[in-house]
């Protein structure tokens, strides 16, 4: 049986919550619950032999920490995600990132540890093809758990002693399989993980190449994007800024608050959240202005930085030209304005979700018929896409795209009175099931998403 996870995004909690370890006990009652149910073999009990978890990017979440900020520009070891990997203290902060998301998770990844460990009690088989009642099997099923990178763990992708390091302590914490070397960002560097994902019709990748706002082409994945920048001296710093600006005249609550907003949908909501947050906690207008302040001084920071101001391709529409738009229109009007802007963004376009579906239909192991799932996370969007059929072949091949969804923490914009900045805080979970052979009663998939409150 293989299992299918991604974006989890469990960060040091310097720039948002993490979803609560309650989620990890739900996906370890429900694993087991898979594994009995695919030991089922037509009409006759069997254990399943051993159960594979795929880990399909984004799973710990460097970006998303204020350690990149402690020192700025021109100061001794001054580093960030888009400065030189080679330097030493680019993987001295990564370390110092990574065990603070390690400890900062440290119940939710002993689920993952202990699965490992002890693996899926399962009842013995009767020699009539039925659980055994009454009594456990002695053997477990063993839980295999694989790793591969996204966009926001691509520095466990970076090679040197120093970086081999930092993955041993991530294989210790959560129990993977993976050696300490670089772990694969495609399946293709890692064969006989191919292989085992290829056994079932799969085959995955995180997603990110697709999206030029967090994957460069030119330099690969073993590079930061503009996304990168963005998310760092942005995101990561508005909170951090207000509360060293502005922390004698505002409540903690508020700072607090404002960190969530890594975790706002949808994106384009992001200023409702802070507008509503203020206005929750009835913000004077002179504070509200000072607010505002800052984040405009950001993002004038943000588009005079170097590496954005390289990325800028003269007489050319790009990247760059979309954030100077997009930050000078917010310079330019105040919260309510940007509220309203917002608001009619939503109505206009519903604010749906991206589909990745086109980019399946261009795989190899789609057009070759290599694969009958194609598998992607990083929209955060669950998704079931029937590609094609071909039903004149002795055996039909179904081929479908699905999308791994997120483990994740959301504060998602109400719909009713939209300009009121209500915002619902709940949990979702998906995961995606494999079945080969005679599991499952030869059922090849199954899927499971579900939210929750916490």
């Amino acid at each position: 049986m293989l299992v299918i996870i991604s974006d989890l995004h469990l960060t040091d909690g310097s720039c948002g919550r993490s979803i609560s370890p309650n989620a990890f006990l739900l996906f370890a009652d429900r694993l087991e619950e898979l594994a009995f149910n695919a030991s089922w073999r037509n009409g006759l009990y069997r254990p399943v032999e051993s159960v594979d978890v795929l880990l399909l990017g984004d799973i710990l979440d460097p970006l998303h920490s204020t350690l990149w900020l402690e020192k700025e520009i021109g100061a001794p070891g001054y580093v960030r995600p888009w400065t030189d990997p080679a330097a030493p203290e680019f993987a001295v902060t990564l370390d110092k990132i990574t065990r603070a998301i390690l400890q900062a998770n440290a119940d939710a990844l002993a689920v993952f540890r202990r699965l490992h460990q002890e693996g899926i009690r399962l009842p013995a088989a009767t020699r009539h093809g039925l659980p055994a009642k009454g009594f456990w099997c002695d053997k477990r099923a063993p839980v295999r758990f694989h790793y591969m990178v996204g966009n926001h763990d691509w520095y466990y992708r970076l090679p040197g002693e120093a970086f081999d390091a930092i993955r041993s302590q991530i294989i210790a914490a959560m129990g993977l399989e993976n050696a300490p070397t670089p772990f694969p960002y495609s399946l293709e560097e890692v064969p006989s993980l191919q292989n085992l994902v290829g056994r079932y019709g799969v085959y995955a990748r995180h997603g990110d190449c697709y999206d030029t706002l967090n994957y460069d082409r030119t330099r690969g994945r073993n590079a930061a994007s503009l996304g990168d920048v963005f998310a760092v001296e942005v995101l990561n710093r508005f909170p951090m800024e207000v509360g060293r600006q502005l922390g004698h005249e505002i409540p903690p609550a508020i700072v607090m608050a404002l960190s969530e907003l890594v975790n706002v949908r949808p994106i384009l909501a992001t200023p409702l959240w802070v507008s509503g947050q203020l206005r929750q906690y009835k913000v004077s207008a002179a504070l509200q202005r000072k607010i505002k302040a800052i984040w405009d001084e950001l993002a004038a920071h943000f588009l005079q930085l170097d590496v954005i101001r390289q990325a800028d391709r003269r007489f050319k529409m790009d990247l760059v030209d979309g954030f100077q738009a997009v930050l000078g229109l917010t310079r330019r009007v105040s919260f309510k304005t940007l509220d309203e802007i917002v608001v009619w963004l939503q109505r206009k376009s519903g604010m749906t979700s991206i589909s990745f579906t086109q980019n399946a239909l261009r795989e190899s192991a789609f057009l070759e018929r290599q694969a009958q799932f194609i598998v992607y996370g990083h929209t955060h969007h669950h998704e079931i896409v029937p590609l094609d059929s071909i039903p004149a072949m002795v055996n039909p091949t179904n081929q479908i795209y699905l999308n791994s969804g997120t483990w994740h923490t959301f504060y998602d914009l109400a719909v009713y009175k939209p300009k009121e900045q209500k915002f619902v805080p709940y949990q979702v979970l998906t995961y995606l099931a494999f079945f080969r052979g005679d599991e499952r009663g030869a059922r090849r998939f199954e899927t499971w998403s579900g939210a929750f409150s916490d």
